[in-house]
């Protein structure tokens, strides 16, 4: 309930001070952030207690998809590029490169005076961002198990969600070659709200890449004969 939450209201309290300072319109009134915080009080973490009651109580016992050891295998030692932080730039790579050209237009469209019309476009590049996230995230955990590394759950996490990082790159590259921002609070606003956005992506992708690490996992064991 904290782990989205949490940061993006720290961010928000951070830019709506600056926008305070600055006197400028898109600062809320204290009115408005002590009921977006009731909200969330009374609305989201109730339902968020209630749902953690009721997958606790509907869960069922986890049934391996063959035998299994209780003591874990030793991992091997393995060379610097099957490390997380190389496999992570290599998972990211991929899934931006097929949203890149699409980025400028949604930036132009929120950061400048363009209007964006064709999301029809929008829809099916983000399919295929799904997608090429499934894939190159169960292909590294082919490797990762391949190479007789068994923890993978975080790994994948960390792979499919590492696109929100070059997202947030991106943003760096358009602040200063393509945009006319300047100024401590035009700064603070866009690079705080896309940290939001990114932060965002970097959690929806990641939960994209261990579920279907997960799917491909239990699929291959499950083809395991045990004599």
């Amino acid at each position: 309930g904290c782990l989205f939450c949490g940061p993006l209201f720290l961010t928000f309290c951070f830019l709506n001070t600056v926008a305070i300072v600055y006197s400028a319109t898109a600062a809320l009134p204290f009115g408005t952030i002590v009921v977006i915080v009731l909200i969330w009080t009374l609305v989201t973490s109730p339902l968020l207690v209630l749902g953690g009651i009721a997958g606790k109580n509907s869960k069922a016992e986890f049934q391996a998809p063959c035998r299994t050891t209780k003591y874990p295998r030793e991992i091997p030692p393995l060379p610097w590029y099957r490390s997380a932080i190389p496999q992570m730039a290599m998972a990211g790579f991929l899934p931006f490169s097929a949203i890149y050209i699409e980025l400028y237009y949604i930036f132009a469209s929120v950061w400048g005076h363009r209007i964006y019309t064709i999301y029809s476009i929008l829809f099916i590049v983000f399919i295929i961002l799904l997608i090429v996230t499934a894939f190159i995230t169960v292909a590294l955990t082919y490797f990762q198990l391949a190479a007789e590394d068994h923890e993978w759950w975080w790994r994948s996490f960390l792979c499919g969600g590492s696109t929100g990082i070059f997202i947030y790159a991106y943003c760096l590259y358009y602040y200063y070659a393509r945009s006319d921002m300047s100024g401590f609070m035009q700064t603070s606003f866009f690079f705080g709200y896309m940290a939001c956005i990114c932060y965002g992506f970097f959690l929806m992708l990641g939960t994209v890449g261990f579920r279907a690490s997960l799917l491909f996992v239990r699929h291959i064991y499950r083809s395991i004969k045990c004599e």
